[in-house]
């Protein structure tokens, strides 16, 4: 039977709001002002459109237009199970958004960078199965990588957004 302090766990609330923890979104939190002030630049494609969706739905529709936030969009599916008799059986899915947010007032880019991941897919089945899966993959693709680019706008906003 393990032993525990009790203590601990009810001290540990007090002692991260001791040491400046704020909410993201909170009322003092540094990204409070984020939410529906970001445009994100229209889709061109079925991977804009996807990554626009997810971004809206963690960053709200743009509203005020304070920061339009720009994209370039990478994938590049590689085959990575090979039988014996040279056919693919599995695929990975690398992507790369290179994105930039820019201020609207003074035109300035403001923060952005480089967000990398990958996917994968079993081709092992039908074709139309093959298909599906390339586009779940493809979509999980989209959501992982505006997942990662709300995740650095909300640790950064304490920088430049004032």
């Amino acid at each position: 039977m393990s032993s525990y302090n009790r203590r601990f766990f009810l001290g540990l609330p007090l002692a991260v709001m001791a040491c400046g923890f704020a909410p993201a979104y909170g009322p003092n939190g540094p990204a409070k002002g984020l939410r529906g002030a970001i445009r994100v630049a229209d889709p061109g494609d079925k991977a804009g459109f996807d990554l626009v969706k997810r971004l809206e739905e963690r960053l709200g529709p743009a509203q005020a237009d304070r920061f339009d936030l720009t994209y370039t969009i990478s994938t590049d599916a590689v085959g990575v199970g090979i039988t014996p008799d040279n056919a693919i059986t599995r695929y990975n899915l690398n992507g790369a958004i290179d994105w930039t947010l820019t201020d609207r007032t003074t035109a300035t880019r403001v923060t952005g960078g480089r967000v990398e991941s990958f996917t994968s897919w079993s081709a092992t089945g039908s074709t139309v199965a093959g298909l599906t899966a390339e586009e779940d993959a493809r979509l999980r693709l989209m959501r992982i990588l505006a997942d990662q680019i709300v995740a650095r706008l909300l640790a950064t906003s304490g920088d430049w957004l004032k």
